[in-house]
């Protein structure tokens, strides 16, 4: 297995850390940027379309649950799966920057801020 390092590439779209995800951990996905499989999600092409790193960089919504692309039925389940909140991956991302988020989440090493 892979050991959890600080790397703002593996920053997901949609805010999660891929370093800290046991299936990137266990070579088992290369990681939200890189994954060329994922061009289902209409989130990473929105990003990529856009060149932002993440949603954080979107100026269009404050709020990311206002994006119809980022709330969307498959992320509400993730979410409730994973007790994962993307938004307050978002939020901290716009709140410290992608540099400090990357360092904190792997220092925690977690993939995703819990939900309340």
């Amino acid at each position: 297995m892979k050991e959890v390092i600080k790397d703002k590439n593996l920053v997901a779209y949609c805010g999660l850390y891929c370093g800290a995800c046991k299936r990137y951990l266990n070579d088992k996905c290369p990681g939200c940027q890189k994954n060329e499989k994922a061009k289902w999600c209409q989130l990473r092409s929105c990003c990529i379309e856009r060149s932002f790193s993440s949603c954080a960089d979107c100026q269009t919504f404050s709020d990311p649950m206002e994006c119809k692309k980022f709330n969307t039925f498959f992320s509400k389940i993730f979410g409730l799966l994973f007790k994962s909140d993307r938004r307050a991956c978002i939020e901290r991302i716009r709140e410290i920057g992608v540099e400090n988020y990357t360092q904190e989440m792997a220092e925690k090493k977690v993939h995703s801020i819990k939900k309340k």
